[in-house]
């Protein structure tokens, strides 16, 4: 295979998808580009809860990468990065494959908060990756045990919801506040619904690590049982700290409002792997800053000036509440409903059939 290419698109989140899917009709820069994946589909995170309680399934939250990339003659590279030298730019695979380019563009994602684990006692599920979350989740569903659910956000008091029923106890430990980053009515309206579903919540209960089958949080055993889902908040990839680009002080990549490096602006970065002020780690702000991207690759590579991402002062947020029904959050108001779960629906299902799932 030719490893060289004008553009090269690192991972398939929701801003690359966005990108793919504007060059499908318009505007595609002129070169080889190129869509690297560890796997074959892109998950869409907003409906994994759904799959949990069976209200989709799972091929309806998939876009299928080798359709989407032909439609805008992009090239899909299936294979997991390692590492990254930003100068080249290059990418290293883990076959040992080298894909070098000229831009490089980077919508990674990344990866939840882990607690250190002795022995095992206990097995790990984590939300990410979304494919290995779903295919371990049906075989729990086949011998139901209790679970715990670490993580106090939005996926976690979803998960918890969409599990009640399906599992003999759920215990949902936060190190704060539930839902803390939204509306204090929110928190009210999800520990109703969390305790009506027979959910025992555990704020301000911080898990430090796994012995065995115990959680311990400040030096005190919090819980014991064998398998624990772990919902917490965005870390990023171990290997981008090694990369050379400049990050924040969590490792994230910094740009700037063009959605470029700071440090080298050859290389762009969108969604959960970069750090831009003002702009939290979410799916909205990640579908929103694909429209920006999608027009710079193209302008940068004409010598064009760029635009800049300019963030909206609230984002909607739409919990769904395992019975169809949804929470909504916006600009310090919340509320609860059907209306909300059927709108929840029909912006998701509207989302993936956009992107050309199988729906």
């Amino acid at each position: 295979m030719n490893t060289d290419f004008d553009l090269l698109l690192a991972g398939a989140g929701h801003s690359h998808l966005g990108v793919i899917r504007q060059w499908a009709s318009r505007d595609r820069p002129m070169g080889r580009i190129g869509l690297v994946s560890a796997e074959p589909h892109a998950w869409y995170s907003g409906m994994m809860p759904g799959v949990v309680a069976e209200r989709y399934q799972p091929r309806q939250c998939r876009v299928a990468l080798p359709k989407l990339c032909a439609a805008a003659d992009v090239e899909f590279v299936q294979g997991t990065i390692v590492a990254l030298q930003p100068e080249t730019p290059e990418l290293l695979l883990a076959t040992g494959v080298s894909l070098r380019s000229t831009w490089l563009s980077l919508n990674l994602g990344s990866l939840p908060w882990v607690p250190e684990q002795t022995g095992d006692g206990m097995e790990m599920l984590s939300v990410k990756p979304f494919a290995d979350f779903i295919r371990r989740w049906q075989q729990w569903e086949e011998a139901p045990e209790p679970v715990a659910v670490l993580g106090g956000g939005a996926a976690g008091v979803e998960l918890a919801l969409a599990m009640s029923g399906r599992v003999p106890a759920i215990s949902l430990f936060t190190a704060g506040e539930l839902l803390v980053d939204h509306a204090p009515r929110l928190r009210r309206l999800a520990l109703r619904h969390l305790g009506a579903a027979g959910v025992t919540v555990s704020e301000h209960t911080p898990i430090h690590s796994v012995d065995g089958n115990t959680l311990i949080g400040n030096g005190e055993q919090c819980w014991r049982g064998r398998r624990l889902v772990v919902a917490t908040g965005p870390s990023p990839l171990e290997w981008l700290r090694e990369s050379g680009l400049r990050l924040d002080g969590q490792g994230f990549v910094e740009v700037s409002p063009s959605l470029q490096s700071r440090s080298h602006p050859h290389v762009f970065a969108s969604g959960d792997c970069a750090s831009m002020p003002g702009v939290a780690r979410n799916g909205v702000h990640a579908v929103r800053q694909a429209r920006v991207l999608a027009t710079n690759l193209s302008l940068v590579a004409i010598g064009q000036p760029l635009r800049r991402y300019h963030p909206q002062a609230h984002t909607l947020a739409l919990l769904a509440d395992g019975q169809g029904g949804a929470m909504l959050s916006w600009a310090g108001l919340a509320a609860e409903g059907d209306v909300f779960g059927a709108w929840k629906n029909h912006l998701d299902l509207s989302f993936m059939r956009r992107h050309g799932a199988d729906i």
